[in-house]
């Protein structure tokens, strides 16, 4: 097996230098609607981080990794508002929670299977926890060490693993299950041998170029009668949008990751193609942030103006092209804990001019940060700039390069308005890991009022109780926070017609997917 290949030889082998037919339709049809048909390879591409590309999934930020992660590791579970306790579980059988909402009992799959023919046990899911970590990671990947006291677990037998929390929870089941994939008890670094026991195991992998998959045939999917049905699966490291879509139009790729609203319309109108996007919960949040320490944005007037000023029915219609949800100023939509009973705040012009007259901020200069980091964000960005000079503010924008948005992270948390973007997080377990005690990414909005109902509706044992509580705390956030969330966006991608089965929860998934 051969970590590092060279490009000119990956890439005539998976076909981006030469033209003609996919391999998908090389491979037969089956009728539309029919049972999953196993067989094929599958070219797909994402944006990728070059030469700097890892395999460790625990620092590597982009679509890319996290595909590909999702592809060759297992995980604890999936975020399913749909499915009891909101999770639809991967590896694990099930997770049973005492009734004092302090100890959590962790239930594993028998005969769950690593790509060595070794048996998953209870120490690699508590290896798994803990390695964010030990191993240094993303902070999105943190929250199961900040919940659980993991020094304290207990391995009950090789299937069960007892974990205490550090204080009663009752959404501990979406800690666990957000993002959590499973590797080997000891594992400290990420090569392409490392045993896997995801639907695909990984053959080969060039930094900034791509990878190459197979089925896992030991995958335990494959015993309850479902995926992977592909052969193979081609992961290319594409950073261009354009040059993603023009690749899948030539005949060079079966699947391109996130593709711009426009492109979406156009893929739509050629039989050949088709759109997928994500379904709520899993969709991204726009959103746009005030920081109190710059006047005016310690005044609640002006804050509530900004929110008023923000037409998301046309950014929605005009921006996204129908491709998604308008948003009221919460992140979070579609998790159980979502406070839907909040009333959709209006786009009131005349309101907006009110309230900033009433704080003397009629007028006011000021600079909105953008960029282009995730397709939509910098269009919605200008349709906002435009819709805050509608109200009276002397706005202008400035849009980064690609990357840049973030790149310095302490400098960004310092401006005065810019905006952002937010995976989709149930809402307390997200404002706990993400917006109390005064987080650099809240902008200065440091709320102990809140951070106390949020913790009320976490630890509470009565389901009445922390439902109120959730409620409150996103409703002072609705009213006095300083976050503009205009609009929710899925994933939207494009892919060759004959392709089923592939979902984004939030990114793509093809352990189910097939040729139709």
């Amino acid at each position: 097996m051969t970590q590092h290949i060279r490009r000119r030889s990956f890439l005539r082998a998976s076909g981006l230098l030469v033209a003609g037919a996919g391999v998908l339709a090389a491979c037969g049809t089956a009728e539309p609607g029919g049972p999953p048909r196993r067989g094929g390879t599958l070219r797909a591409a994402f944006t990728g981080g070059g030469a700097a590309e890892t395999l460790n999934f625990l620092t590597g930020p982009t679509a890319l990794d996290s595909v590909r992660a999702r592809a060759i590791h297992g995980r604890l579970g999936t975020l399913d508002p749909s499915a009891p306790g909101g999770v639809r579980y991967g590896v694990l059988e099930g997770i049973d929670i005492s009734d004092d909402l302090r100890t959590y009992t962790l239930r594993l799959r028998k005969g769950v299977t690593f790509t060595d023919g070794s048996t998953l046990t209870a120490r690699d899911v508590l290896h798994s926890l803990n390695a964010p970590v030990a191993l240094g990671a993303l902070p999105y990947l943190k929250p199961p060490a900040r919940n659980f006291d993991l020094t304290a677990a207990h391995v009950a037998d090789e299937v069960t693993l007892v974990l205490p929390a550090r204080q009663p929870i009752a959404d501990g089941r979406l800690v666990l299950c957000q993002s959590t994939l499973v590797i080997k008890d000891g594992t400290t670094s990420f090569t392409p041998e490392m045993p896997t026991c995801g639907p695909f195991r990984l053959t080969e992998f060039a930094p900034g170029q791509g990878s190459t998959l197979v089925r896992h045939d030991g995958f335990y999917g494959l015993a309850l009668g479902g995926g992977p049905y592909l052969d193979s699966l081609e992961l290319r490291s594409i950073p261009d949008s354009n040059a993603r879509v023009n690749a899948l139009t030539g005949g060079q790729l079966d699947f391109v990751g996130d593709v711009s609203p426009v492109t979406a319309r156009t893929l739509e109108a050629r039989d050949r193609f088709a759109v997928s996007t994500g379904q709520l919960p899993h969709a991204t949040s726009f959103g746009f942030m005030m920081n109190l320490a710059h006047k005016p944005f310690d005044d609640v007037r002006v804050r509530q103006a900004f929110k008023l000023a923000a037409d998301r029915e046309s950014m929605v219609r005009s921006v996204l092209f129908g491709k998604g949800v308008v948003g009221n100023d919460l992140p979070s939509l579609g998790f159980a804990d979502y406070a839907g009973e909040i009333p959709q705040r209006p786009h009131d012009v005349d309101r907006a001019r009110t309230l900033l007259r009433e704080a003397g901020a009629e007028g006011m200069p000021i600079t909105l940060t953008t960029g282009s980091d995730v397709a939509g964000l910098a269009e919605v960005s200008t349709l906002y700039v435009e819709n805050l000079k509608a109200a009276g503010v002397d706005a202008k924008l400035d849009q980064r390069p690609p990357g840049q948005l973030f790149a310095d992270i302490k400098s960004y948390y310092q401006l005065p308005f810019a905006a952002t973007y937010s995976p989709p997080s149930p809402p307390l377990s997200g404002y706990a890991t993400t917006r109390t005690a005064g987080a650099p990414s809240t902008f200065g909005f440091n709320r102990l009022d809140i951070d106390a109902l949020v913790l009320q509706a976490r630890s509470a044992v009565d389901g009445v109780q922390r439902r109120d509580a959730a409620v409150q705390a996103q409703r002072l956030i609705w009213e006095e926070g300083n976050s503009v969330v205009p609009v929710f966006t899925p994933t939207v991608n494009g892919h060759v017609s004959n392709l089923l089965g592939v979902t984004n929860e939030p990114w793509a998934d093809f352990s189910g997917a097939y040729l139709a």
